[in-house]
């Protein structure tokens, strides 16, 4: 399975990355066939040109800057995204990249009328999510709903995808892990992807 795994976090030392290079390996180890795009290691523009956004309800979205980033979300059948949570929201370079790669006529289609869009990612299968947070689990939870699950879930991959399975694993408490709690995390990496 064709697999794209997307990390989003600056400090080469992070836990993030650490856990990215984890289920790599576990990834490979099943017989993933894995690209790696690392945003900040590839200084990958997060900033939404004039000209694509002028040409989001054009007859073609200008993809003339984001052409191989456009290219491995079509191919890719398995997606990973490893980032950290911060203020229960997206690290602005990953938002970025929803914002350019998942474009109109690429991840999805807008309905002549403006109505609902209709998916285009239909050779994506499956969505892995590893995020770390600094917050504990409940106030993820109870106090803000899940925000950055509901809007993977249910406006990114509920609108460009068709019956693609989602799994999201969420490290809580992550500033202060102890070595321990990492590697416990890093066998249910193993155990559910």
């Amino acid at each position: 399975m064709k697999c794209l795994v997307v990390l989003a976090h600056p400090l080469e030392n992070s836990l993030c990355h650490y856990l990215s290079d984890k289920t790599i390996d576990h990834l490979r180890s099943k017989g993933y066939d894995v690209t790696v795009k690392d945003l900040y290691q590839n200084e990958f523009d997060p900033v939404l040109s004039k000209s694509e956004r002028q040409s989001y309800y054009a007859s073609q979205f200008d993809a003339s800057r984001l052409n191989s980033e456009i290219t491995q979300l079509r191919e890719a059948e398995s997606l990973v995204l490893i980032f950290p949570t911060w203020w229960f929201g997206f690290p602005a370079i990953l938002k970025g990249w929803f914002d350019r790669v998942w474009a109109p006529g690429h991840a999805y289609n807008h309905a002549s009328d403006l109505g609902s869009i209709t998916p285009c990612l239909d050779n994506l299968k499956e969505v892995k999510v590893l995020t770390t947070l600094g917050s504990p689990w409940w106030v993820d939870v109870f106090v803000l709903w899940k925000p950055v699950n509901r809007v993977l879930k249910i406006a990114l991959l509920g609108a460009c995808t068709k019956g693609c399975k989602f799994k999201m694993l969420s490290f809580y408490k992550s500033e202060n892990a102890s070595k321990s709690r990492i590697d416990g995390f890093v066998r249910k990496i193993r155990a559910k992807f």
